[in-house]
């Protein structure tokens, strides 16, 4: 397996014991600010080319984000590493007893391409605070930003301890051979099946980050202005490739008589009345995506929009 050696080598590193101490886990956090500080111009520019991020789009999800998880995890990391005192069973009376957070070990983090640099950094974070060792799997489909996190990251982060490794679903499948002691995933459902079965082989325990559905409910009372605006931009955010973005609206006839010519004027205000000449607007990432989302457009009545390029 051509990435048994690395694993080995990691594992090695924290059966050590060196990414323990407090003092350690600080250090590698605070080189992550200094990543998001001293590359941001990079990372600006290597989102814009893939999902067409705007730089107020990129600057607030895929950096200002990263760096209140930094704030939140550095202001309390301390607090989260002691023993918690717990109560005694009749049976411990003579004994002490606590509960201690002790780290996984080797921890996957295979990231999606929707939020690239977003949707790895935030686990990265929470996996050093716990004081693992970690290998990132940027995504391939956001190919420039894989580039930045494969040539940029390494320099900033103990090369003993974290690696970044590329490739596509060969590659992904091949690093699934070997034994983590922790994953977590991002993406979509019959992905999330593979990684299950390949953590199922190790017994090793998983997060799944699937998405799902995200219904708005808008009441009859609702200024309707401002769930117009309000919608427009949660859905349209990323072009819409956000696990969270609202998928479908639940209101009245009547509302819904309010609502459409609302949202329609809250998009013309956003984007334009020819969104695709929008620098507002982020762009579906690829051929494959897109085929889906316009596939979608058959499912229903186009009430705006509707045209593809």
């Amino acid at each position: 397996n051509p990435f048994s050696g690395l694993v080995s080598h990691l594992r090695a590193s924290w059966l050590s014991g060196k990414t323990r101490p407090m003092e350690y886990r600080m250090a590698q956090l605070e080189a992550l600010g200094h990543f998001l500080d001293e590359k941001k111009q990079q990372i600006l520019k290597a989102t814009a080319p893939d999902l067409g991020k705007a730089p107020f789009e990129a600057e607030l999800s895929e950096i200002l984000l990263c760096k209140n998880e930094l704030h939140e995890t550095l202001n309390n990391l301390s607090h989260w590493m002691k023993d918690e005192q717990v109560d005694r069973p009749l049976a411990m009376q003579l004994d002490s007893t606590f509960i201690r957070k002790d780290p996984y070990g080797v921890v996957l983090i295979i990231a999606p391409w929707n939020y690239p640099i977003h949707l790895f950094l935030v686990p990265l974070i929470g996996a050093i605070a716990a004081g693992n060792s970690v290998i990132v799997k940027p995504s391939e489909v956001s190919k420039n930003t894989e580039r930045l996190v494969a040539e940029a990251l390494p320099s900033y982060l103990d090369k003993d301890c974290f690696a970044v490794v590329t490739g596509g679903v060969q590659e992904t499948t091949r690093l699934l051979e070997n034994k983590f002691d922790y994953i977590f995933f991002t993406g979509i459902p019959p992905v999330g099946r593979i990684v299950m079965t390949a953590a199922a082989k190790h017994l090793t325990p998983v997060t799944l980050e699937l998405g799902g559905k995200n219904p708005c409910y808008v009441s009859d009372t609702c200024d309707v202005t401002n769930v117009a605006r309000r919608v427009a931009w949660g859905r349209f955010f990323n072009a819409g490739q956000t696990c969270i973005a609202p998928d479908y609206l639940l209101c009245t006839i009547e509302m819904q008589e309010k609502l459409m010519p609302a949202l329609r004027e809250a998009i013309t205000e956003f984007f334009g009345p020819n969104p695709r000449e929008s620098p507002d607007f982020g762009r579906i990432v690829g051929d494959k995506q897109f085929q889906w989302v316009k596939r979608l457009l058959g499912s229903g009545r186009v009430a705006i929009g509707g045209q593809t390029d």
